[in-house]
């Protein structure tokens, strides 16, 4: 530095002269050329710092609708017990059959837009002992049987799960699982949110860019985010994207970010 250099080329005299300086004269003179020196090297990262690395924008755009679950899965557990193997599945047929007939007068059944498969049955012995003396106190028989439905007639699923706790008057003990109501256009639907997305991320930028007086340059990168298809209005959001099945209706939310250029 200049400044090292003009100290190293001082003379001898020089140096007696700083030797008989007094000390707190000495001192000031070197926080000055301490100040000085930090003063130059303050200005340099400054500086540096004022230059832009690229002349980009990073916008994040999003499109939101609203669609309709057009696949509709469902599961129902019909279970049974009884004194012997044989009593418990005679009483499970009884069940089960009183199960598709409600179904059948629901519009539930077998058809080109929705399948009824019922699963095969199984049958367990459970035995209940006294925790203290191990003795059986007493004995059961239990039978289990899924039925599994498919349909593209959501609403009828959906109301006839509302229903369905009308065979336990009958004396039928089922255990419906809750409708997994999903959406089968999904894919095309992604293509059609992300180009909306990109459109709105464009959009947002333009207004930024407008307001500096600058224009709208050419995309340089995009990132596309994770897609949230959740109950309507919901505010739910995760990292790695959600798929609510609960619902028929869904809103589902693409998001994009998207860097352009500046000019």
């Amino acid at each position: 530095m200049k400044v090292l250099s003009l100290l190293r080329a001082l003379s001898a005299n020089s140096v007696q002269i700083i030797r008989r300086t007094p000390p707190l004269v000495f001192a000031t003179t070197v926080l000055s050329i301490g100040g000085l020196i930090g003063f130059t090297s303050a200005s340099k990262i400054l500086v540096d710092g004022l230059k832009p690395a690229e002349n980009t924008i990073t916008v994040t755009g999003a499109s939101t609708e609203r669609i309709e679950s057009d696949k509709a899965k469902w599961d129902i557990k019909v279970e049974t017990t009884g004194n012997s193997q044989v009593d418990s599945y005679k009483k499970h047929k009884v069940s089960i059959d009183k199960t598709i007939a409600f179904l059948d007068s629901q519009g539930v059944t077998n058809n080109d837009y929705q399948t009824v498969a019922l699963l095969p049955a199984t049958t367990s012995k459970e035995i209940n002992k006294n925790t203290k003396t191990g003795d059986i106190i007493s004995t059961k028989w239990v039978t289990n049987q899924w039925i599994e439905i498919d349909s593209d007639d959501v609403f009828n699923i959906d109301q006839t799960y509302r229903k369905i706790s009308e065979l336990l008057g009958q004396g039928v003990l089922v255990k419906p699982s809750r409708p997994k109501f999903t959406y089968t256009k999904l894919a095309v639907k992604r293509v059609d949110m992300l180009a909306k997305a990109t459109k709105d991320a464009h959009t947002r930028a333009e207004a930024i860019v407008h307001q500096t007086g600058s224009e709208l340059g050419n995309v340089r990168k995009v990132d596309t985010g994770v897609f949230q298809i959740t109950v309507p209005n919901s505010t739910r959001v995760s990292s790695w994207g959600t798929y609510d099945t609960s619902t028929i209706n869904k809103d589902i939310t693409a998001v994009m970010g998207v860097t352009f250029e500046v000019n």
